[in-house]
This record gives C-alpha cells, sequence and structure tokens, in this order.
C-alpha cells in the first residue's frame, strides 16, 4: 500500500515563506511524475506545480517566480517551496504522485491527505 504524507502548511502573513514536504511510502517500484495541487473553498482542485523524474519543473502561471518544486528520488520525496505568499494562496494543498509498485504494473495517481495553507493579509 502507497502513502503520501504532507508536512508544513499553516497560517502565514502575506509576504511570508512556507515550506511544504510530501513523502511517498509503501511498495514502490518507481515515481514519475510528482506535484502540488490546490483547492480553495468553493474552487476546483488545480495544479501548482509539478516535476517529471529527471527535475523539470512545470508551473502555474500564478505563482511563477513565487514557489519552487524540487524533489530527492532517492528519498521517494518532493518539496515545495513558498515565498511571497499572498491571500488568493490559502487552499488546502495536495501533494499527488504518479507511481508504479511493480515493474509489471502499470502507472496509478495517489494522492496525500491535503495539508492547510492560510495567508491572512
Amino acid at each position: 500500500q502507497v502513502q503520501l504524507v504532507e508536512s508544513g502548511g499553516g497560517l502565514v502573513q502575506a509576504g511570508g515563506s512556507l515550506r511544504l514536504s510530501c513523502a511517498a511510502s509503501g511498495i514502490i517500484f518507481s515515481i514519475n511524475a510528482m506535484g502540488w495541487y490546490r483547492q480553495a473553498p468553493g474552487k476546483q482542485r488545480e495544479l501548482v506545480a509539478a516535476i517529471t523524474r529527471g527535475g523539470s519543473p512545470n508551473y502555474a502561471d500564478s505563482v511563477k517566480g513565487r514557489f519552487t518544486i524540487s524533489r530527492d528520488n532517492a528519498k521517494n520525496t518532493v518539496a515545495l517551496q513558498m515565498n511571497s505568499l499572498q491571500p488568493e494562496d490559502t487552499a488546502l494543498y495536495y501533494c499527488n504522485a504518479e507511481i508504479m509498485i511493480y515493474s509489471w504494473s502499470s502507472r496509478n495517481n495517489y494522492w496525500g491527505q491535503g495539508t492547510q495553507v492560510t495567508v491572512s493579509s
């Protein structure tokens, strides 16, 4: 069974920073893309940032230049450094990973339980 466990959310003032971390554990053969999504109340879940196994990042336009995604393939972790946070960044942030459990299995998407980020004005 695969688990994704996030940490690092919290309450911060506008202009502040937070760092989110996510660790994948369980039966894992390989992890392809990893990423962070967020969902604000009354809105759809949206991609914030993703990173390939080779380290190529992709960002939503709204966070470019402020957020940085990184991963450690040896530790099966992904992190999101968030700087210059704004009230509109307030949301529940979810970790996502595309994982193969065995070499012969298909890739499946796994989600963490979410960590709350609240930015006060």
